[in-house]
């Protein structure tokens, strides 16, 4: 298991821990592959074990690859038995990826102070941000599946629809070519409501005119893809044309700014420059992007205050945003692969309001 090879390698022989405790869920996807493990306990010397509960017991046995399936019983103290094992395994010194503040509470308790526990989910991320083949190869397919629920929407969208049958459409459309489920809940906000970056769904009717900004992504085997268009239920006004042509003016040039070794905030900035210079500055009231994978939300962020460099391998979306309260919003987005030589669309067209 590669991923947890160099794992070792950064815990173990760079940062001399001899233990490394992982119980957030996308964290034990990423390193087991199986979604119904509750921890994972990587030691220096010795088998890594996985924790399930009874109801997932068998399918980890059968699925899980790489690592021992030890059951915890109902009446079992699943930090108990952790600790346990810890010292079974000499484990002096603890990374944990994360815990709540009772967890930790609970395994010092349980450790007797013989384990000094260090919080090192950075670990794990410095992994995570950088996709390997395989899960370029599933996001990709978790981008087609996207694109072709964004396709839906453009097809069925008209006024005297509400915004949940929208979504459910294109809900429908991506299940049907193979989405495991959605990336998250799908936004169909229209009209005023397209203002709110986060308007979500509503029983809203589509009214002749009205913007609508559609929000939607698939999963494919956990990983996720994420996408929006702006579209008009109707003929679109000039103002809305207007609109519009700016913001897709912004997604194109910080795509065309993404790529190895440039700083994340740079790419916001180039977006962020051309909505200021055309005067909607102040209604571009988010960051311009960020990480995808297992989870919708990731580090790398795409923003003015980020710190952080972009990477071969990493997947972000590139999302700017005109956002007019009472009036309306506009938001064109894509999921992007950063490659060796620049950077490759994860999601596809159209790029259009929806009126021919």
């Amino acid at each position: 298991m590669k991923k947890m090879e160099v794992l070792k390698q950064i815990a173990f022989e760079e940062k001399g821990f001899d233990g490394f405790l992982i119980l957030n869920w996308a964290n034990l996807l990423y390193f087991t592959g199986f979604p119904g493990a509750v921890s994972l306990l990587i030691p220096r010397d010795g088998e890594s074990i996985v924790y399930v509960y009874g109801v997932n017991y068998e399918q980890a046995k059968a699925e899980g690859k790489g690592f021992r399936v030890e059951l915890v019983k109902r009446d079992e103290n699943l930090i108990a038995k952790i600790a346990e094992k810890a010292k079974d395994y000499k484990i002096k010194k603890l990374a944990v990826d994360a815990l709540s503040i009772e967890g930790w509470r609970a395994l010092a308790k349980e450790t007797r102070g013989e384990t000094k526990l260090k919080v090192k989910g950075n670990f794990i991320w410095e992994l995570r941000k950088v996709k390997d083949e395989k899960e370029i190869e599933l996001m990709r397919k978790a981008g087609e599946l996207t694109s072709e629920g964004m396709k839906a929407a453009y097809e069925v969208l008209k006024p005297g629809m509400k915004e949940y049958e929208v979504a459910a459409e294109i809900e429908y459309a991506m299940r049907k070519r193979g989405s495991y489920g959605t990336a998250f809940e799908t936004a169909v906000s229209s009209g005023p409501r397209s203002a709110f970056p986060h308007g979500g769904c509503s029983d809203r009717e589509l009214r002749e005119g009205d913007l609508v900004v559609v929000d939607a992504g698939a999963t494919y085997k956990f990983y996720r893809s994420d996408m929006t268009r702006t579209l008009v239920a109707g003929q679109p006004l000039e103002k809305q044309k207007k609109l519009y042509e700016i913001v897709k003016a912004a997604q194109e040039k910080a795509f065309e700014a993404i790529k190895p070794n440039v700083k994340a905030k740079n790419v916001d900035a180039v977006a962020r420059k051309i909505i200021e210079d055309a005067g909607y500055g102040e209604y571009f009231v988010h960051g311009l992007g960020h990480g995808v994978g297992l989870e919708v939300h990731e580090p790398p962020t795409l923003s003015s205050s980020s710190k952080e460099m972009l990477a071969a391998g990493n997947v972000v979306t590139d999302e700017p945003g005109i956002y007019l309260v009472g009036y309306g919003g506009v938001r064109i987005e894509d999921t992007v692969l950063v490659q060796k030589n620049g950077a490759k669309k994860l999601t596809k067209g159209p790029y259009s309001l929806g009126a021919e």
